[in-house]
Order: structure tokens, then sequence, then C-alpha cells
């Protein structure tokens, strides 16, 4: 075999290899705190990658760990999909989830879905510039808390004082409520912070709820609040409430204010595939949400004899009835 020859072969394996590795299924992993997010979140992700072109079963391995939720568990399962090496990290519902695996790895890339301050909770050095290995889209935008207040008055005039059930522990709690009460000076109107951390504080806090100390409810989207029946709580109490995501609507809240999931877990994937390409968290801005949803149950406003003001059908995207 001559020289030529032999830098032909060498050339050819060396195709041959590189054609092998593109080939590789690229690993993703998920960590979740919330159960049931394989079936939910999780799968509108998976959809958005599919359109893209990537397909679990194909060029794509997913392995999902859940901590069903126990957040004592997220330690363990963050280490155990770092031991995996997957070529990104997605976390899911919630701050927390975010936190645990950026204290697991820091070399490889985290993509987070739902964080309302990732700035504040240590997760980025600034919604423009992350810096570091973690990136992500947020579910909240500014004044977004005044707005929902805004909603609830519109049902629920003329009354003095309004709640606001958070959990403290939350970073995007303060902030929430810092806009919430903002907007409670400008229309003269007194904020009540119901803080909870557990189940047990959450109940506790409705038990003390006397008839008539406050008007409406605001609900801030927290793991604890969401895995928890805080609609049918509201309406024992009979108590007009307002939440974050159109799912405690559909399960019997007076109304819900925020961002369009299916966007923001489609734009998650869109994170997903630049960083599969080669681009770095820390080049990639945090993205807040662009796209908001109004939707109102009938069924719980006549149920709370409530009349809901036609200009609000007007500007609802969904009326359950």
């Amino acid at each position: 075999m001559n020289r030529r020859e032999l830098l032909a072969l060498i050339a050819g394996g060396c195709v041959w290899a590189t054609a092998a590795s593109a080939q590789q299924p690229a690993r993703i992993g998920y960590l979740a705190l919330l159960p049931g997010e394989d079936a939910t979140l999780m799968k509108l992700v998976l959809n958005r990658l599919a359109q893209l072109g990537y397909r679990e079963g194909q060029n794509l391995i997913v392995k999902y760990l859940s901590a069903e939720g126990h957040p004592e568990l997220l330690p363990q399962l963050a280490a155990e999909l770092v031991g995996w090496h997957p070529d990104v990290l997605v976390t899911g519902f919630g701050t927390l989830t975010a936190k645990v695996a950026k204290a697991a790895t820091a070399s490889i890339p985290i993509v987070f879905t739902t964080v309302g301050d990732p700035v504040g909770a240590g997760l980025v050095a600034s919604l423009g510039h992350p810096g570091g290995n973690v990136t992500g889209l947020t579910d909240q935008a500014a004044d977004i808390g005044g707005k929902r207040l805004q909603l609830l008055q519109e049902v629920v005039p003329g009354g003095a004082a309004y709640a606001v059930l958070m959990n403290p522990d939350t970073p995007y709690s303060a902030l929430a409520l810092k806009e919430i009460q903002a907007a409670a000076e400008a229309k003269r109107v007194r904020i009540i912070a119901l803080e909870a951390r557990t189940v047990e504080e959450v109940l506790r806090q409705f038990a003390d709820i006397t008839d008539g100390s406050v008007a409406g409810l605001l609900v801030l989207g927290d793991p604890l609040t969401i895995s928890m029946q805080i609609p049918d709580l509201a309406l024992g109490r009979r108590l007009p409430s307002i939440y974050q995501f159109r799912e405690s609507v559909e399960a019997g809240g007076l109304m819900s204010y925020g961002p369009d999931r299916r966007q923001i877990y489609a734009r998650v994937a869109d994170y997903v595939e630049k960083v599969l390409k080669g681009a770095k968290p820390s080049d990639l801005p945090v993205e807040q949400p662009t796209k908001f949803e109004l939707v109102i149950n009938l069924k719980t406003a006549k149920a709370l004899g409530l009349t809901v003001p036609p200009i609000l059908f007007a500007q609802a995207d969904e009326v359950i009835e």
C-alpha cells in the first residue's frame, strides 16, 4: 500500500467515524418535582422537539426522573441524571428543580422551564446575560400581578382588602407581592399576605379567613399551591380567586391570567435544540413570556353569585361553562 492509498484509507475512516458520531442520539435528562409532568409539561417539550426533527426512540433518548412531590428526593435524582451524562438537562416546573440541578453540575447545560425570578434565585447573573451553564424561560412578566388584581376587582368591585396566598420561600413571591402591593396602593385597597410553606399552613390560612374579611384571593403559582386543591378551598370559603394557569380554572377556580404554557414549553424545546447544535447557555438570554391568556369559569362565578362584566367576556380567551 503506497502513501496515497494509506492517507485515503485514514481519511475515509475519519469520515466514517464522524458520520457514526453524528448519528448518536441526543440525550436529554428531565428533572421534575411534581407528579405527572411526563404526561403534561414534558410532553409539550417532546412534541415541539419532534417538529424540530428530534424523535424519541429514533435520534433522541430521554431520561425522566420525578420526585413525585417530595423535594427532599431532588438532589439524589439530579445526581443520577448528571451521572447519566445527558447533552442537556431540562428542569421541570418551579424554581427548586433548577436550583438543585445547578448545584449538581457546572458543566452540563441546563434549561429551566418556569422559574419566576431566576436572578433572585441565583440561577443566572441577569436575564440578558445568564452566564454559567444555566438558562431558560421565566413564566413571569412585569406588572402581571397588578393585572391580576385589576381583573379580580372588575369581578368583585368595591372590596377594601384582597388576600395573596404565597410561599415566602419561593424567590418570585417577594417580587410578585411587591408588584401587587404597588397596584393596590394606586387603587387604595389593602393587601393581606397569607404566607404558607406547607400544606398544613395553607389549610390554616384558609381556616383563619373570616367572612367578608377579604373580597378576593390572588394565588401565586408555586409547586405547593399547584399541587393542592386550592380552587376547592376557595370555593368552600366562597372566596373569588384568580390564578396563574388555566388548569386551576379547569379545576374550579374563578379566573386565571398568565402565560400560555404551551408556548413556553415549545420555546423550551427551541432552547434545547440550540444547545444540541452547540449554543452555550451563557449566550442564550432568559426569555420572558409574550403570550398571555385569560380564562374564566362561568359555573364558579354563578356558584359565588357573581356577575362577570361583558367586557371581560370579550377579553377572555376561554370561558368554561
